[in-house]
């Protein structure tokens, strides 16, 4: 437990500074290095045919995040499916087939990375440093950039000042000077995907930024220098960084069948240092971190553990520095790290202390270098954080343990992924204030305006969504194995299925590997729960803050609602409580529970 406290104190001691300098990435305020990083920026903008300088709409910027997804999704489709005659193919790795490189395509661009391929084995060296490791760097700020703007949205819009102090007075307001930018302070005009045409909608007259420039910014000020800084700490503790073929090699036991062994090398340590810090997940190799190459001493172990929650940790700290509410800032972060020391105590017990903790069988698929302890540690922060990589096999943790690693997947805000995982969080935080609402018979209103009928229905659907596509796909998973492939009868068969599904709908990535995943069904019924798990949660909380900002400010009062207090995140915590463990209960009591009784009893 010492070394959970030990590395959640780091990565909080490195969170400060880090959210406190994103704030002013985002925000685009001057800082030192504009000149340097406005040579590589003021092409790109030229490039995309966008004025940094105007603001989008809803609607704009939800359209610019499709439409580059989709294009991305293309190319890197088509990289995977032709990468045998590409070049940087020592290896001569062939290409895959155009389902599973469907579904790598789509699970990379969700910030998923769930892998149903051994990456030393099925990629090229070019898939594996450009199509992948690109998409590990823009995907998570893409996340950013929508929960950026989301923000701007409950706020008010770019215009409004800092904490909500200046009031608009009118929804279509939308140009001030620059001082009033509080939410990011460039003077916006605004316009749909940089281009200025006619307004639809009172909500379609709230500048919620840039899509481009939020995108551009984060990735080349706050991920790039990060990923390198934390590729060049790995690569010192012996992670490859290469783009030479791999050595063969004599085994220690050789025979007839196996004379010679080839070690997969490659750029690891760069690819590695992303899906860490960008809560990408997968790895170089099959088994991610649990391989030596990509984990090899006790200090890459720490690094990659800290990476894990560093950046949603920052994330939080941003908001005090970004909206100009520290008490929101604490109320956010006091929430988040409650439940994360609740799930990670929880899981440390279940894999070092619980009834079948100590039964052999679930140290298959562990390493022994590691230990219980740093195994579940790192099992609670992947799944906590959207993150999805392992150092461990999921598939060997106790029953209790799988099962808390469910849980933390279908909450998907203790720490969640970048941008997605605050977004999240604004889902919950804006349900509870109707709850609250309700049960102290006052008008549901959040920072002075008021939760109606049509922002209901849209976070109902949202919460209606996740049991709907994963109790219904796991339901027909389970009744035609002969078509799914699912061998598995027992109560482990049930949690293989439904976690498979829980973690693409979460955007996570990790996977039971006993569960033979590699197959035309599971490719493209993933396909369609990474889809659904991640535009409907970035956007519509989007769509949400819109209509809220484009709605009159009222000052608040004595009689407001209080958010930022304790009180209330108590009560938020209940609520996705409710929202999400109860409602899974008993597909959690007869996957994972039934399965710890079965073995407790033996």
């Amino acid at each position: 437990m010492m070394q959970a406290v030990l590395t959640l104190g780091l990565a909080i001691a490195l969170a400060w500074p880090l959210g406190r300098y994103l704030a002013r990435v985002m925000r685009g305020t001057p800082m030192p290095g504009d000149g340097l990083f406005g040579l590589v920026e003021r092409p790109l903008y030229a490039l995309l045919g966008v004025d940094p300088a105007r603001g989008m709409s809803w609607r704009g910027y939800a359209g610019a995040f499709l439409l580059s997804n989709l294009l991305l999704g293309l190319v890197v489709w088509g990289v995977f499916m032709t990468q045998a005659w590409l070049p940087f193919n020592p290896d001569a790795v062939p290409n895959l087939s155009w389902d599973l490189a469907l579904h790598t395509a789509v699970s990379f661009l969700t910030n998923t990375n769930q892998q149903h391929y051994s990456g030393q084995a099925q990629l090229s060296y070019l898939s594996q440093a450009v199509a992948i490791t690109g998409l590990q760097v823009i995907t998570p700020m893409m996340g950013l950039a929508l929960a950026v703007a989301t923000l701007r949205g409950l706020f008010g819009g770019r215009a409004v000042a800092r904490s909500g102090d200046v009031p608009s007075t009118s929804p279509a307001t939308v140009s001030a000077s620059p001082g009033m930018a509080g939410l990011g302070d460039q003077a916006p005009t605004l316009s749909r995907q940089g281009r200025p045409e006619e307004l639809r909608s009172a909500s379609d007259a709230v500048d919620v930024g840039n899509y481009y420039v939020d995108v551009v910014r984060a990735c080349l000020r706050f991920m790039l220098p990060l990923a390198l800084l934390w590729t060049l700490l790995l690569g010192s503790q012996g992670v490859p960084s290469t783009w030479n073929a791999g050595p063969e090699v004599t085994p220690v036991q050789a025979s007839d069948d196996l004379p010679t062994q080839k070690i997969p090398l490659g750029p690891v340590a760069a690819m590695v240092a992303v899906k860490q810090l960008g809560t990408n997940g997968g790895g170089w190799y099959g088994p991610n971190s649990a391989v030596p190459l990509e984990n090899p001493t006790p200090l890459s172990n720490l690094l990659e553990t800290i990476a894990l929650v560093l950046i949603p940790m920052a994330v939080v700290f941003m908001l005090s520095a970004f909206t100009g509410r520290k008490r929101l800032s604490a109320m956010v972060f006091g929430t988040m790290l409650a439940m994360s020391a609740a799930s990670t105590a929880a899981l440390v017990w279940a894999e070092g202390y619980s009834a079948t903790a100590h039964d052999p069988a679930l140290m298959e698929g562990k390493e022994v270098r590691f230990g219980a302890d740093a195994s579940a540690l790192w099992a609670a922060l992947t799944t906590q954080t959207s993150n999805g990589s392992v150092n461990a096999m999921h598939d060997s943790l106790s029953p209790l343990g799988g099962g808390i690693a469910l849980v933390d997947m279908l909450v998907n805000a203790i720490w969640g992924g970048i941008g997605c995982g605050l977004s999240q969080f604004i889902v919950y935080l804006l349900l509870a204030v109707f709850l609250a609402g309700l049960m102290t018979g006052r008008t549901p209103e959040l920072f002075g305006r008021k939760i109606e009928t049509p922002q209901v229905k849209l976070l109902a659907l949202l919460i209606l969504l996740q049991p709907i596509v994963l109790l219904g796909m796991t339901a027909l998973t389970l009744a035609l194995p002969a078509v799914t492939g699912n061998t598995n009868p027992g109560f482990h068969g049930i949690t293989q299925v439904f976690y498979e599904y829980a973690s693409a709908f979460a955007n996570n990535g990790s996977g039971f590997e006993g569960l033979g995943d590699a197959t035309p069904w599971w490719n493209l019924s993933c396909v369609a729960l990474l889809l659904l798990g991640r535009y409907p949660a970035l956007i519509l909380p989007l769509v949400v803050a819109a209509q809220l900002a484009a709605k009159r400010r009222a000052p608040e009062s004595p009689g407001s609602l209080q958010v930022e207090t304790p009180t209330f995140a108590l009560t938020l915590i209940a609520v996705v409580v409710v929202l999400t463990v109860l409602q899974f209960m008993p597909v959690l009591v007869l996957g994972p529970v039934a399965e710890h009784l079965t073995l407790a009893l033996h």
